[in-house]
């Protein structure tokens, strides 16, 4: 093997191994409001990240305290922010409109409190 061969790889190599980003435990504690929805069975989240996904509902408990349904998610992700919807009984909010997002900004723990169907 060439000087020059062996340049190229150690090159290749190089930016493999840098474009790697630091990735965080974030966690995010979810607060909804769904006063406004009549007969509610199901309460859940999608999103982007893990353990959150497009396809099925993360569920959020209901806590009779404050009337509010609550879910605590941990994930770990390199990104900045995180993006998701609310689903009650199965169906999406926010039709039509652009996904929520989370931004982290540097803390550990975000609390993201919501009305269901309504942007802040």
């Amino acid at each position: 093997m060439n000087a020059f061969t062996k340049l190229i790889i150690l090159a290749v190599l190089g930016l493999l191994t840098s474009c790697v980003q630091p990735s965080y435990n974030r966690t995010v504690v979810f607060e909804l409001d769904a006063k406004a929805v009549k007969d509610i069975k199901t309460v859940g989240i999608r999103g982007n990240d893990k353990p959150l996904n497009w396809e099925n509902d993360y569920p959020m408990q209901f806590d009779p305290k404050d009337s509010l349904y609550k879910a605590t998610v941990t994930g770990k992700t390199g990104y900045l922010f995180t993006e998701f919807k609310f689903v009650v009984n199965g169906d999406f909010e926010l039709k039509n409109l652009e996904n929520r997002k989370v931004y982290f900004k540097n803390q550990d723990t975000i609390v993201y409190k919501a009305t269901f169907d309504k942007l802040p």
